[in-house]
């Protein structure tokens, strides 16, 4: 899903679940190679989180809203409030224990879909 400054309030901010903003631009190779940890990450918390791509180059004001210094920028927020950002990744398996550590930290489990109270393809 496409977000943009149209949408963020309603979409991101009105979130029920937790929500990880990836500030992204098409020009950073970077924001590339995250792209697929980040949908392995949305598949392992199936149902518990939303992983969501906003381009940062066409949406000036949320970048300005949110600080932005550097791309990709990750942002993990929930009730609207960002709860922990991502300006410098530096390690692929580092960064995954990190969002991993996150939800834990926050009382979800990998794999258990929001209240299906099963295990799902882990």
């Amino acid at each position: 899903m496409t977000i943009t400054e149209d949408n963020f309030e309603r979409i991101v901010l009105g979130s029920s679940v937790p929500v990880l903003v990836h500030f992204w631009a098409p020009w950073c190779g970077l924001c590339r190679r995250v792209t697929p940890m980040l949908n392995r990450f949305q598949q392992e918390w199936s149902g518990q989180i939303h992983v969501l791509d906003i381009n940062a180059d066409e949406n000036l004001k949320l970048a300005n809203l949110y600080r932005l210094k550097t791309l990709p920028t990750l942002l993990f927020m929930e009730r609207g409030k960002v709860v922990h950002r991502f300006d410098v990744l530096r390690n692929r398996d580092e960064f995954m224990r990190s969002l991993d550590l996150l939800m834990r930290c926050h009382g979800f489990e990998v794999g258990v879909a929001e209240g299906a109270g099963r295990l799902i393809d882990n």
